[in-house]
């Protein structure tokens, strides 16, 4: 009951007027994230940060929160209508979204894709509700070896489910690290890789980092290609038959549960829940063969683990302050920018911020299902807008954003080397989500390794005679050994059919 106190409480909050403004700003610039080819709610997020320095804190959560979710949204419309998904998560909604607008049945898709995002995204916030207090006030009896080893597993996590190589995530990975290490050290504030360089005293910024890694690098990547977008069909007959209906809705459960459930594995991106599902409801399907054919179900599954898939990933940022994927990583950053700390005192120390912003999130929500639903054809047709004109107004917001974090030229160099890194990673296919991951977690685990050895008076072996601790620390082992396995059989089957051929 608390709870619903709480939360009613946080709706007046998010129903003021200037946080409902900002509420529908921040989604409908995730639904022009999500349609552009190009972008995505990593990069969008991370593009906007420095718009909202002088913004008060809920207000900027409530609208970088709904770019997030925003753009979840908008990627469905251009990947049903013209077959070019706007963000990475929308890939799988082309197999059976596109050829239903072939059939003249585009308005069906979209909408029992904006249905499914509606109920996934809703039913993950209500799990945000009820789930969110418990967790917080257990973290709450959790001491540093405890946080040191579930940090520890959400590295672990990162290495075996990003990007198809281990040694590839695994480089990433130990890049993010390395990057975290740069500046003082947290016990002595000895300098460490500053090189006496006074802007390194303090470390790199991470929006500077998120900017060049996921903002630059996908403009780089993206305007290398040629991205021509055909006219979208007319959207008619939104909602789709009486016999669609059953499994439909069946469908949007599992995707509910699947993506709800995925959003709470650190490590893990909104690419996977929607191949999950899809896969699922080829696999419990009658006839698997109407697949890739326009299949109904193709879309309201993958849909709606998508969306709540963003829920989800909530939970463990506001309760343990661990970010479970790389656009959850930069509104950490955002959090910690606006003098906040997520974590199990959030709900605390700040609950009028807390609830204010789940309140927004049921607003927004909503909003996006009244968006979607009739202007589906309208946000297709942004895609027609030439590209050589809207990749270089992103890339001077970029800059200007990049400058106005501390006046500095040094880190809009920063932020252009960052970028060209990014670009390059992705040319050689080397994950840049993890180096933003650890990059964030590294620095937490340090501290909390650091305060673990002083309780342990420097006995790390000590951590593992704790329950909790103990068992997270096997399990990221495990993983690792899982991991390593699975990579050397891969290359070995791989080396086996060179062989062959």
């Amino acid at each position: 009951m608390d709870s619903i106190s709480f939360l009613l409480s946080g709706f007046e909050t998010a129903l003021t007027l200037h946080n409902l403004l900002y509420c529908l700003i921040g989604v409908t610039i995730g639904m022009l994230v999500g349609v552009l080819p190009g972008l995505g709610p990593s990069a969008g997020t991370a593009v906007l940060i420095p718009l909202t320095y002088a913004m008060e804190p809920i207000s900027a959560i409530v609208m970088l929160s709904g770019i997030y979710y925003g753009a979840m949204y908008g990627g469905t419309i251009t990947s049903v209508l013209i077959n070019t998904p706007g963000e990475a998560s929308s890939v799988i909604t082309c197999l059976d979204g596109h050829p239903m607008a072939k059939q003249g049945r585009a308005g069906t898709a979209l909408g029992i894709s904006a249905i499914g995002s509606f109920i996934g995204g809703t039913f993950a916030i209500v799990g945000l509700v009820l789930v969110g207090p418990p967790l917080a006030n257990m973290a709450l009896k959790f001491g540093p070896p405890e946080f040191f080893a579930l940090m520890l597993l959400g590295m672990t996590m990162v290495i075996g489910l990003i990007g198809k190589s281990v040694l590839k995530g695994s480089i990433a990975a130990v890049i993010g690290l390395i990057l975290a290490l740069v500046g003082q050290e947290p016990v002595t504030g000895i300098p460490r890789f500053s090189f006496g360089q006074p802007y390194l005293m303090e470390g790199f910024d991470f929006v500077v980092i998120a900017m060049g890694l996921f903002g630059l690098s996908e403009i780089l990547s993206s305007a290398e290609q040629t991205l021509k977008a055909e006219k979208p069909p007319k959207v008619k007959g939104l909602l789709p038959s009486r016999g669609e209906w059953n499994p439909s809705l069946k469908s949007i459960g599992r995707g509910t549960v699947l993506g709800f459930l995925i959003g709470l594995i650190p490590g893990t991106n909104s690419v996977i829940p929607p191949i999950l599902s899809y896969s699922m409801e080829k696999r419990v399907a009658k006839d698997p063969s109407r697949f890739g054919k326009g299949a109904i179900e193709g879309v309201a599954g993958p849909e709606t683990a998508n969306n709540s898939f963003c829920g989800g990933a909530l939970i463990p940022l506001f309760t343990l302050g661990i970010p479970s994927s790389p656009t959850i990583a930069i509104l950490l950053g955002a959090f910690i920018m606006h003098g906040l700390t997520p974590g199990p005192t959030l709900f605390k120390d700040n609950p009028d911020f807390v609830w204010g912003v789940i309140a927004s999130m049921f607003i927004g929500n909503l909003l996006l299902l009244i968006m979607n639903l009739p202007l589906a054809g309208v946000w297709a047709k942004i895609t027609l807008v030439p590209f050589k004109l809207l990749f270089p107004i992103i890339l001077m917001v970029l800059i200007a954003g990049t400058y106005t974090i501390n006046n500095s030229l040094w880190d809009v160099g920063t932020m252009l080397v960052f970028g060209l890194i990014g670009y390059v990673f992705k040319k050689v296919d080397i994950p840049i989500a993890p180096i933003v991951l650890t990059f964030v977690l590294g620095s937490m685990m340090e501290n909390a390794l650091m305060q673990s050895l002083t309780i342990f008076q420097g006995d790390f072996m000590a951590l593992f005679t704790r329950p909790l601790s103990g068992t997270l620390l096997v399990i990221s082992i495990v993983i690792i050994f899982v991991s390593v396995f699975a990579g050397f059989r891969n290359k070995k089957e791989l080396f086996a059919g060179d062989i062959d051929m």
